[in-house]
């Protein structure tokens, strides 16, 4: 394919990818706003009120970026394992696989279908947050560079399982084994320092502390972490993660029967 092919192909599959998102968005976006708006409530408010300031911020502030992450991660993981899991069910992922387009530009049109839900719907929890709190911006390009960092690698995190997953049930294991708790113990609700030496290095092997670091950065300036050390972490799983899935697909590990 030459390359105005691969740009048609590409742009084919991420506005099915949108499109898919959007006309369901009552179940992909709508209970990210809900179930936002509950933890500004309930952790922001009522619990919040009860804590002392966190380097120099109210606790509803503090928490407010790592629940902005918390959406974008969550929603870009489950727009592409749901996603790509129904292209394999349905079968015409094979369609795919036999046409002449590249397997990499696959693995980008569900990739920027994930990072496009990601975006939206971090759009949308800082909106609710505005309700409950201010938000400033310390740094606009480092919110954007890592918001489209990690919606990718999350994106094609969900793109693997989906490649794995042999029924519909597989594809939520992951999502509630591994990436919840990873999550609600990423730094969101707490700073390591609040913690014993021992677990502040166990948090440290934990790669979505560096993503809400990151993205507290941002937003607040205060980081627990290296933003060097977090954008090597990020970037350094992205292509990884990018490498295994184009090897599991040029494979056809998990489609081919």
């Amino acid at each position: 394919m030459s390359f105005i092919e691969q740009l048609i192909a590409l742009r084919t599959i991420l506005l099915k990818e949108i499109k898919r998102f959007l006309r369901i968005w009552v179940q992909t976006i709508l209970p990210s706003a809900i179930t936002m708006s509950l933890y500004f409530i309930i952790m922001g408010k009522f619990i919040g009120s009860q804590i002392n300031d966190v380097h120099g911020f109210s606790y509803i502030e503090f928490i407010a970026p790592g629940l902005i992450m918390m959406g974008i991660i969550t929603n870009s993981y489950a727009n592409s394992v749901s996603s790509f899991y129904s292209s394999k069910f349905q079968r015409h992922i094979e369609e795919m696989l036999v046409s002449p387009m590249p397997n990499y530009i696959i693995i980008l049109g569900f990739m920027l279908g994930g990072i496009a839900r990601g975006i939206i719907v971090g759009a949308v929890v800082t909106v609710v947050a505005l309700f409950f709190t201010q938000l400033q911006t310390h740094n606009l390009s480092l919110v954007v560079v890592t918001t489209i960092l990690t919606a990718a690698l999350f994106s094609i995190a969900g793109i693997i399982n989906g490649v794995f997953a042999n029924s519909f049930d597989d594809i939520s294991i992951i999502p509630t084994f591994v990436l919840t708790p990873l999550t609600y113990l990423g730094g969101i609700f707490f700073s390591i320092e609040m913690l014993p030496k021992f677990w502040q290095n166990v948090s440290l092997a934990n790669p979505i502390l560096y993503m809400v670091n990151s993205f507290r950065l941002g937003i607040l300036g205060i980081t627990d972490v290296s933003l060097a050390t977090a954008m090597m972490v990020i970037i350094g799983m992205l292509i990884v993660l990018f490498a295994l899935c184009l090897y599991l697909l040029n494979k056809g590990i998990g489609i081919r029967s």
